[in-house]
């Protein structure tokens, strides 16, 4: 396994004007991570244009450019605009020159569906536009694929209905580490069951707090069960985050891991303790 970050990460940073993304792209380098991954969404200015240059500015830097994440909702009344926007996304990891794309396949809730609300019901709605996708990705030799994110589609046994429904090689999970406790599923099962289809990981940190608590404040949100939790460093909160890699590694993964902090914390004082226990995780794995 090699060590990577999202520019997710300095998000904070980057929306309070102290990064630009080629800061980010530096001091990744700086760091010491042997990679980078770039969230971005359609709020990126200069489009193709600007995509093209950080690719140069991490070609210069000497930094691989591991995945592209951006999002989607497949389940809107103008499916057919959004698989074509989702499609230009795919363009803009050619540019880059990232071997894998990450896109989200609904939104968090089941807006102005008048139908009988249950996942099984939409996965025939999503799924063909989620193939056309991937369809069009492969031509340009992409890989696509969905993380555990969004309440409705985070469930290990509802990704693979998704999965299993698209049908097609060319795309595949996005394990985010974290996020199985916002639908309050035990990690590392939830983890087990989608190993084989891992095409990239997502390094994530939660505190855990029982919903029968009172609420903490600021910085917690809720799962789907009412539990509270809050992003963190890695590697100091209450995922079992080795025991996820490990049942990653024992199932043949051997590729990056990419941190994504969205905790409270100092960024870039968590950002470092973050690598320092993904390096160490990775020479106690093997």
């Amino acid at each position: 396994m090699k060590t990577c970050i999202s520019s997710y990460s300095f998000s904070r940073l980057l929306r309070e004007g102290k990064m630009t993304y080629f800061d980010v792209i530096e001091k990744t380098k700086e760091l010491g991570f042997d990679a980078i991954e770039f969230s971005i969404g359609d709020e990126l200015s200069g489009g193709r244009e600007m995509v093209a240059k950080l690719r140069d500015k991490c070609a210069e830097v000497g930094l691989p450019i591991a995945s592209y994440t951006t999002g989607a909702n497949f389940f809107v009344a103008d499916q057919a605009k959004e698989i074509a926007r989702v499609k230009e996304h795919v363009d803009r990891a050619v540019i880059l020159g990232a071997p894998v794309m990450r896109h989200d396949v609904c939104g968090p809730y089941y807006e102005g569906y008048t139908g009988v609300k249950t996942f099984d019901a939409i996965v025939p709605i999503i799924a063909p536009a989620i193939r056309e996708v991937t369809d069009y990705a492969a031509t340009k030799g992409i890989r696509t694929m969905s993380e555990n994110h969004g309440h409705v589609a985070q469930d290990a046994d509802r990704l693979l209905k998704i999965f299993t429904a698209v049908g097609s090689t060319n795309y595949g999970w996005l394990c985010d580490i974290g996020n199985f406790c916002c639908a309050d599923e035990d990690p590392a099962i939830s983890v087990g069951k989608l190993a084989p289809l891992c095409m990239h990981v997502h390094c994530k940190d939660m505190f855990l707090r029982s919903g029968m608590l009172p609420d903490p404040g600021r910085g917690w949100g809720r799962s789907r069960a009412g539990n509270y939790f809050r992003g963190t460093i890695f590697g100091h909160g209450n995922i079992p985050t080795f025991q996820c890699l490990q049942v990653l590694k024992r199932n043949g993964y051997d590729g990056y891991i990419s941190l994504e902090f969205e905790g409270i914390e100092d960024t870039l004082l968590a950002i470092e303790i973050a690598l320092e226990n993904m390096k160490r995780y990775i020479a106690q794995i093997g």
